[in-house]
């Protein structure tokens, strides 16, 4: 399977993960799942993703941190921002560091497993 269909979800509440990996699992995705964002920088040195779902507050790096690291690393990785603090201010940071999409908490788990889809096929254009 090739890496596109590689996916990473960063989010310090477990409950994003346990709703993500069987609904992205269930469409063929190969995902893996972090609640901490410094042991996800770690693995984002190992491996590259297709796609990267990530929170955006959480303790120790942010998710702006780890999208900044993304860019560098892995330009091509798509990456969508998610979080309970949606402003156009924070919004507007992750367009200007290249985030795929940025969607505001609570999402619906059949529109975000589209999502990744498209980002999947985004991140071999």
């Amino acid at each position: 399977m090739s890496e596109d269909r590689d996916v990473m979800v960063l989010d310090d509440e477990p409950i994003v993960g346990d709703r993500l990996r069987p609904a992205l699992e269930k469409e063929g995705f190969t995902v893996e799942v972090f609640t901490d964002s410094a042991m996800a920088i770690s693995r984002l040195k190992e491996k590259s993703f297709g796609v990267l779902v990530t929170d955006m507050k959480m303790r120790g790096p942010s998710g702006m941190d780890v999208l900044r690291f993304v860019r560098e690393k892995a330009p091509k990785t798509q990456v969508i921002v998610i979080t309970g603090y949606a402003t156009i201010e924070t919004s507007h940071e992750a367009s200007a560091w290249g985030a795929y999409q940025f969607v505001a908490k609570p999402f619906k788990l059949k529109e975000l497993v589209k999502l990744v889809d498209k980002a999947a096929k985004a991140a071999t254009a």
